[in-house]
């Protein structure tokens, strides 16, 4: 589609909701204005009545599994389910195998993104304990950034090192994405429960095991490691209030460099869903408490969180069915992200707004993304058509993730998204897929 009109939209950007029409031409937002009449007949046209159009959501942590890990997913299925998510830019982490720790491996996933992605795309680098080298090497303006696992998830890539991790702070001016949880302190409460229990430890102790204090003890070392040294550092995924007092909203987002995000699961999920739930929500950092999750919210709300992520991380059904400490860790998100905030939205807990600000502007902002999660004359035409009276109900014949299953099963969601656009084209509209790879690398402005 080289020439779209969108009529009569209510386009959600910078703060501000209003009605008007969007031109794009050549994969560009080329007019955005009251009204634009179709200036040639070979126009596709949309009529957005009572539709919001929304800029397309920029994920900046999902695990695609490919190469090495297929069996559960790969680039085109997960980037698939991302798109009907109204997900139009992913970042994808390192722990696939191999690893992405060389740039020889980060260019091999470039490549298979390149011909398979329907989402556009970019990829973090590893860092380990001895790769500072292949980390130096690494070009900013072609890639996201750097991706230290503080505590061992999925992969094992620790950075334990203290040496080595104050090298990397000091050497690199990438922003340095970190996965916290204190190692010892897992280690010390899991055999705890393995004495009591052997394997099959009940669910419901994950968020003891993998505990506030695991979570605090972590992020507070790499608050205080950025502090000392001036790296530019974003939190992944934060689970506890504890963890809050270490951010700031009192400084705009351009100006941070100590940044956060939490995840749709800790904004929705808490520990009384592990009894229904099971293994299903079984994610590393764990889901906590209420209160938590309350807290959470409310620093999302008053901008101490500065990004709304997915942490997309899905295994099969089998690998969850195992016991506790055999059990995986994550599960599938990109699909059923937008729509969840979309909930939080109609139950009067956020503004549309500030579910753009946090999913689709600031992203953008703290990665420093070439012209996209904006509605802009001259940015990329990434967009996303929402009805948000549109109720549907989550269940495996409408499950777009390779591994079949979600934690949203059986959840009725008031809000669809109608139509997806990536560069201009239209790639997804009601639950069906069109064949179009129109995805581009991401570029930042470094």
């Amino acid at each position: 589609m080289d020439k779209v009109l969108i009529k009569n939209a209510n386009i959600v950007n910078e703060g501000k909701i209003f009605n008007g029409d969007v031109y794009i031409e050549n994969g560009v937002f080329k007019e955005i204005a009251a009204q634009i009449s179709a200036k040639s007949p070979d126009i596709h046209i949309f009529d957005a009545e009572g539709k919001y159009l929304l800029p397309g959501v920029i994920d900046d942590q999902v695990h695609f599994r490919e190469p090495g890990l297929t069996h559960k997913a790969n680039i085109e299925t997960e980037s698939k389910a991302a798109v009907a998510g109204g997900i139009t830019s992913f970042i994808e982490m390192p722990n696939t195998v191999p690893q992405t720790t060389t740039i020889e491996k980060l260019e091999e996933k470039f490549e298979i993104a390149a011909k398979t992605s329907y989402a556009n795309y970019s990829f973090m680098f590893g860092g380990t304990n001895d790769n500072l080298e292949e980390i130096l090497k690494v070009d900013p303006k072609n890639v996201a950034g750097l991706k230290l696992f503080l505590g061992s998830s999925t992969g094992n890539m620790l950075v334990d090192n203290p040496e080595v991790l104050e090298k990397i702070f000091s050497s690199t001016d990438l922003v340095i994405s970190v996965h916290c949880e204190d190692e010892q302190t897992i280690r010390d409460n899991t055999a705890k429960y393995k004495e009591q229990y052997g394997d099959d430890i009940p669910i419901e102790l994950h968020p003891i095991i993998r505990s506030e204090e695991a979570c605090y003890i972590s992020s507070s070392n790499a608050v205080a490691l950025a502090k000392k040294t001036g790296a530019r550092l974003h939190v992944f995924h934060l689970s506890t209030a504890k963890e809050l007092e270490l951010f700031t909203n009192k400084i705009p987002l351009r100006e941070k460099k100590i940044t956060a995000e939490v995840c749709i699961h800790h904004l929705w999920f808490s520990d009384q869903d592990y009894k229904e739930k099971g293994t299903h929500i079984k994610w590393n950092p764990a889901v906590k408490t209420a209160k938590d999750r309350d807290a959470l919210f409310e620093a999302l709300l008053d901008d101490r969180l500065d990004v709304i992520a997915t942490d997309h991380a899905p295994h099969t059904l089998e690998e969850k069915k195992n016991m506790y400490t055999k059990a995986p860790s994550g599960g599938p998100l990109v699909q059923h992200a937008l729509p969840a905030m979309l909930e939080f939205y109609h139950k009067g807990k956020i503004s549309l707004e500030k579910i753009v600000e946090k999913m689709s502007h600031n992203p953008a902002i703290l990665f420093q993304v070439e012209k996209r999660g904006y509605i802009k004359e001259g940015y990329f035409a990434d967009a996303v058509l929402v009805d948000l009276n549109a109720p549907w109900t989550v269940n495996k014949d409408n499950i777009a993730y390779k591994c079949g299953w979600s934690p949203f099963e059986g959840t009725t969601f008031k809000s669809r998204i109608t139509h997806t656009f990536i560069n201009g084209s239209l790639v997804y509209k009601n639950f069906k897929f069109y064949d179009v790879k129109n995805a581009q690398r991401l570029t930042f402005e470094r």
